[in-house]
């Protein structure tokens, strides 16, 4: 299956909750991001490909540096590089200002994009929601990053204090639940084992409806 296969595979037949679960089974057990980080709207759903984004806070100023740098740092650099299929992913500010707004969803879109993931706020939540692209974040603040934070980086790891980490290109997953990542050497594997998880889910509905006791389903499928 190629990445587009996976990517809609995982945002059509699965949840984040079945792909964290097998993810723990095979002994990958911090691949959720901060539970700070949700949905725009409780529909929300996305999975694509990181560019994972490097975002510091700063105070304004510097005569040395060009416009562009001294208002955003490499941010402007960081949108244009997205690429069809990936996810915009921005970790290392403080959440006192907007990470992401209309403009950059627009821009995101018309190359391709598929969301954007935010350790921080967004703004211009109509405007993206007009759009019909999914953010997840901390929530709405229309405080604007100009002068107060800056893209230092980008295309590089990145990680959470809740001990998850993305490398560059992993699989970024997120639904009403929660953002998960599933590294990209693994992703194949996750989304069979999940496919196969949600199918015995199904099976275990079948048996509550039927009046079958928890207990019981327990011990015969290992699934609860």
């Amino acid at each position: 299956m190629d990445d587009g296969g996976l990517c809609e595979t995982l945002t059509s037949r699965l949840t984040t909750a079945a792909v964290g679960d097998v993810m723990d089974s095979i002994g990958l057990h911090h691949q959720f991001l901060p539970r700070t980080i949700g949905a725009l709207t409780a529909d929300t759903v996305t999975a694509g490909r990181a560019l994972t984004v490097v975002e510091a806070d700063c105070q304004p100023g510097g005569s040395d540096e060009d416009d562009e740098q001294r208002d955003f740092g490499l941010m402007l650099r960081a949108l244009d590089d997205l690429k069809p299929g990936e996810v915009y992913v921005c970790t290392g500010a403080s959440p006192t200002y907007a990470l992401w707004g209309g403009l950059m969803s627009a821009r995101a879109k018309r190359l391709g994009a598929l969301g954007a993931v935010l350790n921080g706020c967004h703004r211009d939540s109509r405007e993206i929601l007009a759009l019909g692209f999914p953010v997840f974040s901390h929530g709405a603040y229309a405080q604007d990053q100009r002068g107060r934070g800056r893209v230092i980086d980008f295309r590089t790891p990145i990680a959470f204090a809740n001990g998850c980490r993305i490398d560059p290109g992993d699989i970024v997953f997120g639904d009403v639940d929660g953002v998960v990542v599933v590294p990209y050497p693994a992703a194949a594997e996750v989304v069979r084992l999940a496919l196969a998880k949600v199918e015995g889910e199904a099976g275990v509905r079948r048996m509550i409806a039927e009046g079958e006791s928890t207990q019981s389903i327990f011990a015969r499928t290992g699934i609860m």
